[in-house]
């Protein structure tokens, strides 16, 4: 699941989280922890201009210091970035913050990572706007030799070129996971060619056979033969029936119905969903995340 109170845009964040702090995150985590779930996530932004501050918000958590504190306080849940900028950043730089991460986490990192899309946030920092996707991908070419054993990785590209270079500590895990996010043509062909999984970013149920069957299609003509990690992002849900209004696309009722309806997703071929609670509290989030990982879960 995508942490709560890390990022606050309007469009998911629930009233209580504004006053939300570091022992929230570190109880939800923990619950995800304990609870059997896969991965907890955490975004990317540096800086969010005003005339997108009412809608996004201006509250967006580093990927790299959150996920690194919450490393200290959990024991097997995997840590992504979903999905980091990179291309806001020099490859070594990105290395270095992720590999140090992984290091500490015992080989924990997912590093997913997106094109972007807030202009200024590039403009700021001198990186091309236009060119985010051609940046992005170098970027990700480049971060495969940088996360990769080689303590003096080799990476000669049209936009970064570096050898001679050592960096330590190492990944622990000897292969990083790369996932892609978004949905775009441009980002499902990304993902690939030179992903190892897959984040779609807003697509509807109906929408992701056939963009499941291009990615596939596309890294078949590409001759990568590595299996890929296909991801989905799920309608909103409340296990239970709700004494509140959830809204009408969030799935509610008992386990076994939520089960069926998630199912759905594995028949698509979704190897992982990324899930969201509605929730008035705190503490009534992680209720909803217990019963998951308690109750639908299992059945799933």
């Amino acid at each position: 699941m995508q942490l709560p109170v890390q990022s606050q845009s309007t469009m998911y964040a629930e009233a209580w989280e504004a006053d939300a702090g570091p022992d929230d995150l570190v109880e939800i985590a923990r619950t995800a922890d304990r609870s059997g779930f896969d991965y907890v996530a955490s975004c990317d932004h540096v800086a969010i201009p005003r005339r997108l501050a009412a809608a996004m918000s201006t509250v967006w958590y580093d990927p790299v210091a959150t996920l690194g504190f919450l490393a200290g306080v959990t024991e097997r849940v995997r840590l992504l970035s979903h999905v980091a900028v990179v291309g806001l950043r020099h490859p070594l730089l990105t290395a270095k913050q992720y590999a140090t991460l992984d290091h500490l986490s015992g080989g924990r990192l997912i590093l997913g990572v997106g094109a972007g899309h807030v202009q200024e946030e590039f403009e700021v920092l001198g990186v091309d706007f236009e060119r985010r996707g051609a940046v992005l991908d170098e970027c990700v070419d480049a971060l495969r030799a940088a996360l990769g054993p080689d303590e003096f990785p080799t990476h000669h590209g049209k936009l970064y070129d570096f050898e001679g270079l050592g960096q330590q500590p190492r990944p622990a895990q000897e292969r990083v996971p790369v996932w892609v996010g978004g949905s775009s043509p441009a980002a499902v062909r990304r993902a690939a060619v030179r992903g190892d999984g897959w984040l779609p970013q807003g697509d509807p149920r109906d929408r992701l056979p056939e963009q499941i069957a291009r990615v596939r299609r596309l890294r078949e003509e590409a001759g990568v033969s590595d299996p890929l990690t296909v991801g989905a992002i799920t309608e909103p849900l409340y296990v239970g029936e709700p004494g509140w209004s959830v809204g009408r696309r969030t799935l509610t009722g008992a386990p076994e119905a939520l089960a069926e309806s998630l199912g759905a997703y594995r028949a698509m071929g979704v190897h992982q969903i990324q899930v969201r609670f509605r929730s008035r509290s705190r503490s009534e989030l992680t209720d909803q995340m217990a019963a998951f990982g308690a109750e639908v879960a299992p059945l799933l």
